[in-house]
């Protein structure tokens, strides 16, 4: 009888080492194929620039996805956009038209070859012949286009205190600037109005006063303007630095950007002496003595 029980112990004990030596086996594969894995999905991120092969779009290779197209080069388009150089034959073209509109402002025609607009993948990898167009007023940018249709109202070159030409420039959606011999590949055309058709729509004012602030020096020195009430004066203000005009009396402002000329006209309805200043540099500009 006690041979019977310590042989039962005996296969018990060995029954508990076979089920524990079982488990540590099934532990230990299940840890393999998770490291094996996590090896797979962090090398496949690197082989892809960083990012999850989930980034290409169908059809687009390892190299697209990358935006690795053309050459990038060390040249930026002059805000801080590389510029991305193709060959010269296949190249994408660009052309821009602009005419008054009949009720505000100017209508803007972009004409483009061997390139489309992507609206709807902005932000992604640089594909060949594909991307969006930016609009510079004097080498400005003004606005960001899908299509070559745009209305450009006179109030946003007036804020923008003026312009003499319009530049089309094309980007990829990876927003580097498409280039061709190390130039950026785009065109400019002036921005004229015709009176026929594009009237003015404030009258010309009876004087007009130019004014330059550099390195905090108002020239020409801050004096006295002296017109007749119900006169109309034009103030044109360029700043080296940004601030804000202001004409006390009549609580007239103008943003000043920096190496811009912003204009302020208004019509002296108001007798008496008034100051014209900047907002934060606290420059006195001038004074208007209305009669």
């Amino acid at each position: 009888m006690k041979r019977s029980r310590r042989r039962l112990r005996l296969s018990r004990r060995t029954a508990r080492t076979a089920r524990t030596a079982r488990t540590a086996r099934t532990a230990f594969r299940r840890f393999t194929v998770a490291l094996l894995t996590a090896g797979v999905l962090v090398g496949g991120a690197s082989a892809c620039g960083g990012r999850a092969t989930t980034h290409h779009r169908p059809g687009t290779s390892h190299e697209q996805a990358a935006g690795s197209v053309g050459r990038l080069l060390a040249a930026d388009d002059g805000s801080g956009h590389r510029l991305r150089q193709v060959d010269a034959e296949g190249a994408p073209a660009v052309t821009v038209a602009v005419r008054p509109d009949s009720e505000d402002g100017w209508n803007v025609h972009i004409s483009v070859r061997n390139f489309r607009f992507t609206p709807d993948s902005v932000g992604g990898a640089a594909l060949p012949g594909r991307g969006h167009a930016l609009l510079l007023l004097d080498g400005h940018p003004l606005a960001r286009l899908y299509g070559p249709w745009y209305h450009l109202p006179r109030s946003l070159v007036r804020g923008a205190g003026g312009g003499r030409t319009l530049t089309a420039r094309l980007y990829a959606d990876d927003h580097t600037a498409w280039a061709v011999h190390s130039t950026p590949i785009q065109a400019t055309t002036p921005l004229t109005t015709t009176p026929s058709v594009f009237p003015s729509a404030e009258p010309r004012p009876d004087r007009t006063l130019e004014i330059v602030i550099s390195h905090g020096k108002v020239s020409p020195a801050p004096g006295r303007i002296e017109i007749k009430k119900g006169q109309r004066i034009e103030l044109r203000v360029r700043t080296d630095h940004a601030d804000t005009l202001h004409v006390h009396g009549y609580d007239r402002e103008a943003r000043l950007p920096a190496g811009r000329t912003t204009t302020l006209a208004l019509t002296a309805d108001r007798s008496g002496l008034f100051e014209v200043e900047t907002h934060e540099s606290a420059l006195l500009l001038t004074q208007l003595v209305v009669r």
